[in-house]
């Protein structure tokens, strides 16, 4: 059995295809010095390689990237992550390092940059270029199926404050939620509702209010975000599973917490203003 890479980086890529790089500092005994490369680092104790990227994120660049997925193993040490970000990095705190900045593919060649990042941008490159153009009945993917349950009590309506080491949007606000497994939606909600919370929901009790069809970042995997009202439940919230939940709380709809995941935000403000459905991330 392959042991796991011991290093992670991020690859993140904006709406324009542009290349989230990192100038790092030329006079100091580090990896990569003087050259442009991609945040990361290596994994501390017993984190896992989504954790460990995370982490490495909110450090150099104090910015938390829902939905990384593995893209691309480096001499069997590094595993790169990738992500979509349309943020200006101008704007990012630099706590290593010289600067970021986005650069186009065509760029890129010009650069002093790190050789392993330049072998992760040049297979992403022949990824994109290889994939064939879409005909009738052709380009079909797995979507990922995610439910969310929406509950309301006097104008304020119920969000968790995930874990600040969960892999997924650590130390942010978030539906009671859960992936689909082999079952339905209404099933996945009522199940996810009894294990995270201790609430008991019938599925007669039950109506879709929102969908957000959301992509993440170029090849992702593409999601379909369900968010379900339960009219009538049974219990008060309590934490039951504490290493992805730190507590629940109930909040106006006119004052959300943040930060807040936000394709859960923007189902918010769908279902307030009687949208059915939101994309996001799509060109």
């Amino acid at each position: 059995m392959t042991a796991e890479p011991c290093w992670t980086a991020a690859l993140l890529v904006n709406r324009d295809g542009q290349y989230l790089l990192h100038l790092r500092d030329a006079h100091k005994p580090i990896n990569d010095a003087g050259m442009w490369s991609l945040p990361g680092g290596a994994r501390e104790g017993d984190e896992t390689l989504e954790e460990a990227v995370a982490r490495e994120l909110l450090e150099e660049t104090g910015l938390v990237v829902d939905g990384l997925t593995r893209f691309t193993v480096v001499d069997d040490t590094m595993q790169v992550f990738l992500g979509r970000w349309d943020g200006d990095p101008s704007r990012l705190p630099v706590t290593e390092g010289i600067m970021f900045a986005f650069f186009d593919a065509a760029t890129t060649a010009r650069l002093t940059i790190a050789p392993w990042v330049a072998e992760v941008l040049a297979r992403h490159r022949a990824e994109r270029a290889e994939r064939p153009p879409r005909g009738h009945g052709q380009g079909a993917v797995a979507h990922v199926v995610g439910v969310h349950l929406h509950l309301e009590r006097d104008g304020k309506v119920l969000l968790g404050l995930r874990h600040p080491e969960s892999p997924f949007a650590p130390s942010q606000h978030h539906f009671l939620a859960g992936h689909c497994e082999q079952e339905s939606a209404v099933a996945c909600l009522i199940r996810e509702a009894r294990e995270e919370a201790g609430l008991v929901i019938e599925a007669a009790d039950v109506e879709l209010v929102h969908t957000v069809h959301v992509v993440d970042a170029p090849g992702a995997p593409p999601r379909l975000q369900l968010v379900f009202r339960a009219r009538r439940w049974a219990g008060e919230p309590r934490v039951l599973e504490p290493d992805a939940c730190l507590g629940w709380g109930w909040w106006p709809l006119d004052a959300l917490p943040d930060p807040m995941v936000g394709y859960a935000r923007a189902a918010l403000d769908g279902i307030r203003e009687g949208r059915p459905y939101t994309e996001l991330g799509w060109d």
